[in-house]
């Protein structure tokens, strides 16, 4: 359980109970009124759907069902239909038998930590508003969403010059719920996409997340297909990794990157990133000479510092790329878009695009580690490295003139994270192991 909803695993953590009372706090919270209810394609969904309908409905919200949908199509349809909010059901990357709610606001955000600790007081006391016989709320099936997100995307980019690349892309969508709309944009695009796994049906042809280790089989089938790029997108559809056209992974944390390049090209403005992305994306605003800003790990602080300071773009390393134009929701569809752009308007390949952007290597580890135990590892850590900038923003940042460390609990897990970057690999494996050694010791 978190600030933004709740994740488990079907039949043992997760149960009708409590998807039914994490949905009644939210119709509790807006005092009823109009709910966005969306999910991914997952087996389990469509039980965990009905219990989200008792809930809300017994709350007095009438819903507007969008059925299988991406997560960044839920937060552009609360802000379309003006909703009081929105519970999109996804595990995002987990396994197959994990399901979750995940919460938005009415600004069609992940709901910020101040929003999401009023809801849980709600859950954690069981005080849910209950609505009469006579003011049940009701269900109203809405299927125009994608259309929505289709339309805007493609107002936002260059589509003239996007078709004129003849590009082809390859899809991988994994079975999840952003298959049809990628589908539906590429065509858009006239970009012959070649689909692997469209059907949101939930049925997952690889372990789920988008990393290289996942996608071994799936990188091949990009130059078997003679694409130019390949797309790859999580159950829910909120991150998007890179494939170049001679079958190489390039990941998720260049995303943000290229599709920021594109975004600052037309408009310089300020960007946000997290504590954990690559600072190749500072390396891109400095290149434009606008600034980057840094925000705690999570899309909703990411969302806030965005607002904050006006920024034109941000995003997080997990290839979760922030366009304000279309919502402060992470959205793979409008870094499609740029990318494509940015592709059809310097006429370079992904793989030339990619290497001419500054080297570096990101290693990312996690350890099982008690929260109790964490103020004497930062302690040991600020001591180890003296000559290191200290952040204490979000757990623990460490900085150097050419790389970064750092070490913050899960917000889903009962674990720590330890992510580092540097000029070399070896460099920041080091700095992991540096870590690992201390928890040890």
């Amino acid at each position: 359980m978190s600030v933004s909803g709740i994740r488990g695993v079907i039949g043992r953590g997760l149960t009708p109970e409590l998807a039914t009372a994490f949905a009644a706090a939210l119709g509790t919270h807006t005092q009823g009124g109009r709910i966005v209810l969306s999910r991914d394609g997952r087996p389990s969904g469509m039980m965990v759907r009905h219990a989200v309908l008792a809930g809300l409905l017994s709350a007095g919200c009438d819903v507007q069902d969008l059925g299988v949908a991406p997560t960044p199509t839920c937060g552009l349809a609360v802000r379309r239909l003006q909703a009081a909010g929105a519970i999109q059901i996804t595990a995002s990357h987990n396994p197959a038998e994990w399901n979750g709610l995940k919460l938005f606001g009415p600004d069609g955000g992940v709901l910020t930590a101040a929003q999401g600790e009023k809801i849980k007081a709600l859950f954690d006391a069981g005080s849910f508003r209950r609505a009469l016989w006579s003011e049940v709320g009701t269900t109203t099936e809405c299927r125009q969403a994608d259309d929505w997100h289709r339309d805007r995307v493609l107002e936002l980019v260059d589509v003239v010059r996007i078709r004129s690349r003849r590009l082809r892309a390859f899809l991988d969508a994994n079975g999840g719920a952003g298959g049809p709309l990628g589908r539906r944009l590429l065509d858009a695009f006239q970009c012959e996409p070649v689909c692997h796994g469209c059907d949101a049906d939930g049925f997952f042809l690889h372990v789920p997340e988008p990393i290289a280790e996942n996608l071994k089989d799936v990188c091949p089938l990009v130059v078997q297909h003679g694409a130019d790029i390949g797309f790859v997108l999580d159950p829910d559809a909120d991150r998007l990794a890179l494939i170049d056209e001679t079958g190489r992974y390039i990941g998720e944390e260049l995303t943000l990157a290229l599709a920021a390049q594109f975004r600052l090209r037309r408009q310089p403005g300020p960007i946000v990133i997290n504590m954990s992305t690559s600072r190749v994306n500072e390396d891109i605003a400095r290149q434009f000479g606008v600034p980057c800003h840094r925000a705690a790990v999570g899309e909703a602080n990411v969302a806030e510092k965005m607002r904050e300071v006006g920024a034109v773009i941000g995003g997080e390393g997990n290839g979760g790329v922030i366009d304000p134009r279309v919502g402060f929701v992470r959205d793979p569809f409008i870094g499609m878009g740029l990318i494509l752009n940015l592709m059809a308007e310097t006429g370079k390949k992904l793989s030339e695009l990619v290497g001419e952007l500054p080297a570096y290597h990101i290693v990312k580890d996690k350890y099982a580690m008690p929260r109790a135990h964490l103020p004497q590892l930062f302690a040991d850590l600020e001591k180890k490295w003296t000559a290191a900038k200290v952040n204490r923003l979000d757990g623990l940042r460490l900085d150097w003139p050419d790389r970064w460390l750092h070490v913050r609990p899960s917000n889903t897990e009962p674990i720590v994270r330890v992510i580092a970057e540097a000029p070399q690999a070896e460099e920041a494996e080091q700095l992991c192991q540096d870590v690992g050694w201390l928890l040890r010791s």
